[in-house]
């Protein structure tokens, strides 16, 4: 498995699914309690679609989160060194690392949760390094508009693991739960409260004008229609987007790529990036 050696001295593990001639590379940044091959089913359609895929596991996160707590699971969602701003960085320098060994290929940046959390916190500075934005699962980073309490409160009823706000799906609850790599996105606990507030923000001003394409569940818990609609005004009138879409599934809970309608998300990412980044010649 690939890697590479964060400026904190963190070994940060990614897998890279390549295929020949891609038409862009899918630069995905996974959410809190998770890691990147919980993806599978959505690298498997990019490539079958032209589309290389790189993701790293984050810091605190998987293979990397692993090695850099010698094992200790219960240390998993631990930052470490450097913290939340670190974690932008190391998306950063896969980023760079994808373009290095993608030279001319077009780069689409989709973050899903606290994934697209750190995109937006990253395309504020570094606009020019990505080429097109995906966010799933998000939300506009500003209080009463994120939740950052209990996201399975409104499910709560429906279930007993705890993680029934992911999916209609009933096996993706289980399957989280019962997995010895994830664990309960509780931000404040994981991160404390000064990284818990470098969360907030909002879309700049001034950024570069690229194609943001914004998915969501309608019974999303960490921000809902509201706030994505918020979230996508903001890119607009403050950032000045001029090519974004918005499209929320009904009934849809928060995981959006594992939803019992995934075939449909899956369909309508491929044909929004087939429209972007057509079939090279």
């Amino acid at each position: 498995m690939p890697s590479f050696e964060d400026e904190q001295g963190v070994t940060v593990s990614y897998y890279v699914w390549r295929v020949e001639h891609p038409r862009a590379v899918v630069h995905l940044v996974h959410g809190l309690g998770e890691y990147a091959t919980r993806y599978q089913q959505l690298v498997d359609v990019l490539n079958e679609n032209g589309f290389s895929v790189y993701a790293a596991d984050q810091r605190g996160h998987g293979q990397t989160g692993l090695e850099q707590w010698n094992g200790d699971r219960s240390r998993l969602g631990r930052l470490g060194p450097g913290g939340l701003r670190a974690a932008v960085d190391d998306v950063r320098m896969l980023g760079r690392i994808i373009r290095e060994e993608n030279p001319g290929i077009p780069v689409a940046l989709l973050g899903h949760s606290w994934g697209s959390l750190m995109a937006q916190m990253l395309v504020n500075r570094h606009s020019d390094e990505v080429d097109a934005l995906v966010l799933t699962g998000t939300a506009y980073r500003m209080p009463a508009h994120m939740e950052a309490g209990n996201l399975n409160k409104r499910h709560k009823t429906l279930g007993t693991t705890g993680y029934e706000w992911l999916s209609r799906d009933a096996s993706v609850a289980a399957e989280f739960a019962a997995d010895p790599l994830t664990f309960d996105a509780k931000v404040l606990k994981l991160f404390g409260v000064a990284d818990g507030l470098r969360l907030y923000g909002r879309p700049a001003r001034g950024i570069r004008d690229l194609p943001l394409l914004v998915m969501i569940g309608e019974e999303d818990s960490l921000g809902g229609p509201k706030s994505a609609r918020m979230l996508v005004a903001a890119y607009r009138k403050r950032s000045g987007l001029t090519d974004t879409q918005l499209v929320i599934y009904p009934g849809a809970r928060h995981e959006v790529f594992n939803e019992t309608n995934r075939a449909e998300v899956f369909a309508d990412l491929v044909r929004w990036l087939d429209v972007r980044f057509p079939a090279r010649v």
